[in-house]
Order: C-alpha cells, then sequence, then structure tokens
C-alpha cells in the first residue's frame, strides 16, 4: 500500500506543488516563546477582514468582550471588536502587538455604519472606473476607515496591475486617500467567507488567526489520498486544517514505527505494511503470509531497532 501512494505522490507531484501557497505569511507557533507578553493582553478582530490583532491597552482602560476600540492598524486607524484576553499566546511576536487608542464612542460607531451604508456605492463606482480604464481587476471588498478619511479597495488579479491612473480617478470622485490591496487568493477566501467541504465556515475566515503555511508534506504525513480535489478548499490552495492537525500526526509518529520497518518476530520476519494514527494500530505483513493488526503501544525502539514487547 505504502510503495503504490509514494508512487502516486511522485507521478503528480509538479502539479500538485501549484496548491502550496508560497506567499502565506504562515503561522509560527514557536514565535514569542522567551518574551513575557503584557498582561492584559487583547485579541481584537477587524470584521471587515476578519484577521486578528493582539493589542495591550492603557492602564486606565479595561476592555470587556464584544467592546468596540480604535486602535492603529497596518492600514491606519481603525475600529476593531474586543473578543476577549489572551492568557497563553501562540505563534504571535513582540512586534505584532499594537495599543489600543481609545475605547469606541457612540459617535465613532455611528460613523462606522455611515460609512457601512456607502460600501455598495464605492464598490459600483470602483468596478465602472477599471472597465473604463481596460484593467483585468476583480473587486473583492471595499473598507472605509474610522479613524482616518482613507478608502480601502481589496482586488484579485492573475497579473500585476498598473492603476496609477485609476486611483487618480477614485481620488477625484472619493475626495480622500485611496489606498488599492491586491490579494490572492486565500485571503479572498478569508475576506469573503463561504462553506468548506466539511460544510462548516471556512477556518481562514472564523477561526484562524494568520494564514498557515501548508505543504503537500502535510498531506503525505496524515496518509491522505493525494488528490487535488480532495486536499484542497474552495480557494484552490492546500486546506488549512492539514497544517492543524500536522502536529498531532507528528508527534504520534514518534511513538510508531515508520512504514516498510523490518523487524524479527514470532520466528519470522515480518514487514510495516501501514500506520493508522487515528486508530493507534500498526498492520504488519510477515514472509509466511500472516498479516497481523498491532496496537501501536507494544512497540518500543531498543539500540535503534524496532521491536514488538
Amino acid at each position: 500500500m505504502s510503495d503504490i501512494f509514494e508512487t502516486e505522490a511522485d507521478e503528480d507531484e509538479a502539479d500538485l506543488r501549484e496548491l502550496e501557497d508560497s506567499d502565506s505569511e504562515g503561522f509560527d507557533e514557536d514565535a514569542g516563546k522567551s518574551y513575557v507578553f503584557p498582561r492584559p493582553l487583547y485579541r481584537l478582530k477587524l470584521d471587515y477582514s476578519s484577521e486578528a490583532v493582539y493589542a495591550t491597552a492603557p492602564k486606565n482602560l479595561v476592555l470587556k468582550p464584544g467592546d468596540r476600540v480604535l486602535l492603529p492598524t497596518r492600514y491606519g486607524s481603525d475600529l476593531a471588536r474586543n473578543l476577549g484576553t489572551c492568557e497563553h499566546p501562540v505563534g504571535i511576536r513582540p512586534s505584532d502587538l499594537v495599543e489600543v487608542i481609545r475605547l469606541a464612542s457612540q459617535k465613532d460607531i455611528d460613523w462606522a455604519d455611515e460609512l457601512e451604508s456607502q460600501v455598495e456605492e464605492a464598490g459600483s463606482v470602483f468596478r465602472e472606473k477599471v472597465k473604463r480604464h481596460g484593467l483585468a481587476m476583480k473587486l473583492i471588498a471595499v473598507h472605509f476607515l474610522v479613524g482616518e478619511p482613507k478608502v480601502l479597495f481589496f482586488f484579485s488579479s492573475d497579473n500585476r496591475v498598473d492603476f496609477r491612473e485609476l486611483v487618480k480617478d477614485l481620488v477625484s470622485v472619493f475626495k480622500m486617500r485611496i489606498e488599492l490591496r491586491q490579494i490572492g487568493v486565500r485571503d479572498e477566501s478569508r475576506i469573503t467567507g463561504g462553506l468548506g467541504i466539511c460544510g462548516r465556515p471556512f477556518c481562514c475566515h472564523c477561526i484562524s488567526e494568520k494564514l498557515p503555511s501548508v505543504s503537500i508534506r502535510m498531506a503525505k504525513e496524515q496518509n491522505l489520498s493525494l488528490n487535488s480535489a480532495k486536499i484542497s478548499g474552495q480557494c484552490g490552495r492546500l486546506l488549512c486544517c492539514l497544517s492543524y492537525e500536522s502536529k498531532v500526526y507528528e508527534d504520534a509518529k514518534r511513538s510508531m514505527p515508520p512504514e516498510g520497518v523490518r523487524f524479527f518476530w514470532d520466528e519470522t520476519t515480518f514487514r510495516v505494511s501501514s500506520v493508522n494514527v487515528i486508530t493507534g494500530m500498526v498492520q504488519i505483513t510477515g514472509q509466511d503470509g500472516r498479516v497481523l493488526d498491532v496496537n501501536a503501544s507494544r512497540f518500543s525502539r531498543q539500540g535503534g531497532k524496532w521491536k514488538i514487547d
């Protein structure tokens, strides 16, 4: 079984590599391990992009879950929603932290609602201008910043786009700063949302803080069929859940013999033909024709060799 699996993987390796996203920021679980994060540390969310932001607050400000605050983002000052305190931050760096400017006032919230009502019209203007300039751009989302006069247009395109003249046209219409952000297919899925093949909302839209790095190696480690339709998401890239479960498989396999290992037991030589991490069972095939399923807990490694206790 193992030999067939590896052969199929090699034949399709070039095509499957296209499913990997080399531009992903990645989620470094070891980042900031030696750093003592300040307390309280808040986990905030930017509703329009589903991005998570970690922040501290001024000493005289205690935030409650659901509070909306004004804070600096990579695009400018904007509103974010507090999801709660973070006791054990994972995969973030000290440089990722920002400080909340202040609690959002009712005026800020009303202004945000007013700006949100202008999004659909702004999108129509953008599409009309794009068509006039003959640019190959697909509009993904529009967002007006609350803390400063600026509008963001997120778009996707197969190629780099020279949109300088387009920006000039948009500035003349909106009379504020314009920022166009070309994003990839994974970011597009995170912003728009949807349902995955599991029937649940996209992890990148409702769970993930960052887009994790995913590789074909992870699918191999989990003994999954290397069928692009089964291991890729709606975005056309590898499923994020492959990354989430990868560590579990790696840890479990350390206590299990790898496929192909041979050892002598019960007066004959056996070969490990398959390993099932989920059930914790190892299938072995003997030279005498026997095929046995053995619990992984019975295996141990001594002197660099595997044996059954």
